[in-house]
């Protein structure tokens, strides 16, 4: 416990959109008991990412997104990511893929259901994925309605008879419907969907390793050392990807250098006992 409550600090310690109000709102313990979800999981596992920007999608949610299937991969489960396109026809020749398709909610619950029980999946993760409004339509952080641009999740993980996971920056995302009442102040259109654990950090990327340092530590391998943001971003940058906050091709994630995101790696490394302070590798 004192560990997830650190790395709970840890990851909205920069407090870039008023994360540390959805921490206090949180049971202590979240990343524990999220991790504890997934270790020692075997057999499909859905990761749902993908905000769209601009006709394209944002780096914020897919490089947390790879980064936990390739160490769930190492774990011995199947990951599976779930995206709607353009960032879906990114990914396609490279990872396991759902390709959500469904224009309508009627629609994305029917294929929700279809994939469910074809995969039956031990686990659906959301990383960084719009969530339905109290009206029915995704808001972005600005609060312009895309809800003709998005692809829909929601239904994922609503419908699932598995454990669900969401990780969420801002209040928009799926997940962030089981503090609500908590984040209604904020400067957002807060998300009606939960989740079983949702998870917060300030930049949703982010939440994805909090999970993965925690397996890694299980495992006692240091699984956050084979994780380059970096080298994603430049996959992603290739294919069109946009910071989120610029709207700019450029190797950031939420108006960030790639080396803000390794160093939160860093600090995750020395809090589960993998890297000393203060050196580098």
């Amino acid at each position: 416990m004192a560990l997830s409550a650190a790395i709970e600090a840890a990851l909205v310690a920069r407090n870039l959109r008023n994360m540390q109000v959805a921490r206090d709102a949180l049971a202590p313990g979240y990343y524990l008991r999220a991790a504890q979800m997934l270790r020692d999981i075997r057999g499909p596992v859905i990761i749902g990412t993908g905000f769209p920007v601009n006709g394209t999608f944002e780096t914020d949610g897919p490089v947390g997104a790879i980064a936990l299937y390739d160490a769930l991969e190492k774990l011995g489960a199947e990951p599976w990511l779930a995206c709607g396109p353009p960032l879906s026809q990114c990914l396609l020749d490279d990872y396991r893929l759902i390709e959500l398709r469904a224009r309508s909610m009627e629609a994305a619950a029917v294929e929700a259901t279809n994939r469910l029980e074809q995969l039956q999946p031990s686990a659906v993760i959301s990383i960084e994925r719009p969530g339905l409004s109290a009206d029915g339509c995704y808001y972005n952080m600005r609060g312009e309605d895309i809800s003709s641009r998005s692809a829909i999740f929601d239904p994922y993980i609503t419908a699932a008879e598995c454990p669900t996971i969401a990780i969420g920056d801002g209040g928009n995302e799926i997940g962030m419907g089981n503090i609500r009442a908590a984040i209604a102040s904020l400067d957002i259109n807060v998300a009606e969907t939960g989740c079983d654990e949702l998870l917060v950090a300030d930049v949703s990327n982010w939440g994805a390793y909090g999970l993965i340092a925690l397996l890694g530590l299980w495992r006692q391998r240091d699984l956050l050392a084979e994780v380059f943001p970096l080298e994603i971003l430049h996959y992603l940058s290739a294919h069109g990807s946009v910071d989120g906050v610029t709207r700019e091709n450029t190797l950031t994630e939420d108006g960030l250098d790639a080396a803000e995101g390794q160093q939160v790696i860093d600090e995750l490394r020395i809090l589960t006992g993998f890297l000393q302070s203060g050196i580098n590798q």
